[in-house]
């Protein structure tokens, strides 16, 4: 007989909370939700970055809770299941596996921000050395840069026959640093800089960021 719509909008509420079923539906929470990283820290830069708390306030806990619930419904094995579940499930099993989801989103949320803040210390620390040192060779971070005659080279092995004669260490080091501001308005992570092999033209040096999927010829 087919289910009236009253009673399947108030399935999820009418299990028995079987121990099988409980886990089954737990389990597959937690690896959506797990699985659905990407989706959930873009809508937490959509929102702003920022997140009130509480069971109504989170991001993707209850998209996750439906989703695992329509996914469990289709399982050919579960039509044999209904038969079994009579009585109403209390609703703390419920919020017991909402209260798991809500902890888990935080949990990748408090990653994310951790990621972000050692990126910005990284980011403020390179700045910083660049301004109260000598120009430090943004490819090793390590040895100092030498610049002669439109030649940047560095004791890693960066070698660089600059397009423009006219390059000394104050330019470089000011373009170095607008770079990397103008990459930092839009994109929290920290950018890393590589060498192009010349063959038919002369090597550059490049800025890139794999989490914005950006890059910017620097020299």
């Amino acid at each position: 007989m087919a289910e009236r719509p009253a009673s399947r909008h108030r399935s999820l509420y009418k299990l028995t909370g079987s121990p099988p079923w409980k886990e089954a539906f737990r389990q597959g929470c937690l690896e959506r939700m797990r699985n659905s990283r990407d989706r959930l820290l873009s809508k937490y830069r959509q929102a702003g970055g920022s997140t009130s708390g509480g069971a109504q306030n989170t991001l993707l806990v209850q998209e996750v809770m439906e989703e695992e619930w329509n996914a469990l419904q289709s399982v050919e094995s579960w039509p044999q299941a209904w038969t079994q579940l009579e009585e109403p499930m209390d609703l703390a099993v419920l919020e017991e596996i909402q209260q798991e989801l809500i902890d888990q989103e935080q949990s990748i949320i408090s990653e994310y921000e951790k990621s972000l803040q050692f990126d910005e210390k990284c980011l403020s620390v390179m700045l910083a050395e660049w301004e109260a040192n000598p120009l430090i060779c943004p490819v090793c971070t390590k040895y100092n840069l030498s610049i002669a005659s439109g030649l940047v080279v560095c004791q890693c092995g960066l070698y660089i026959p600059s397009h423009s004669p006219e390059v000394t260490e104050q330019k470089l080091r000011a373009c170095l640093e607008d770079s990397v501001n103008e990459h930092s308005a839009h994109c929290p992570h920290t950018p890393e800089f590589s060498v192009t092999e010349g063959t038919e033209e002369k090597s550059c040096l490049l800025m890139s960021c794999l989490a914005c999927d950006t890059w910017a010829v620097i020299l």
